[in-house]
């Protein structure tokens, strides 16, 4: 069985916006899409920027150094859908998110 461990509130992380977080050792980018949230690695395969910080548009994060973009939901690269960052599953408890790592 998976372990969920808590990132975040989800107070903290309005609709339309991202938050870094680390947990179990690594930094994850987490996403409220209108209701959903969504966590992926939060370093940008081009040049490692930080997912966390880009723009939310529907599903897809713009990185803020370059404008690669992710869909959140599958950690695909708009432009190369063979390019990832890695997805991970998430849960909400009460007012927590909860991740699986």
């Amino acid at each position: 069985m998976a372990d969920f461990v808590k990132v975040a509130a989800t107070s903290e992380i309005p609709a339309g916006a991202g938050k870094v977080v680390e947990a179990g050792g690594k930094t994850l980018a987490v996403f409220n899409c209108e209701g959903t949230f969504y966590a992926i690695d939060n370093t940008c395969k081009h040049r490692g920027g930080p997912l966390g910080e880009g723009s939310l548009t529907g599903k897809s994060v713009m990185c803020p150094w370059h404008g690669w973009e992710y869909d959140v939901t599958t950690g695909a690269c708009a432009m190369d859908e063979a390019i990832k960052v890695q997805t991970f599953p998430v849960k909400v408890e009460g007012g927590d998110v909860l991740v699986s790592l």
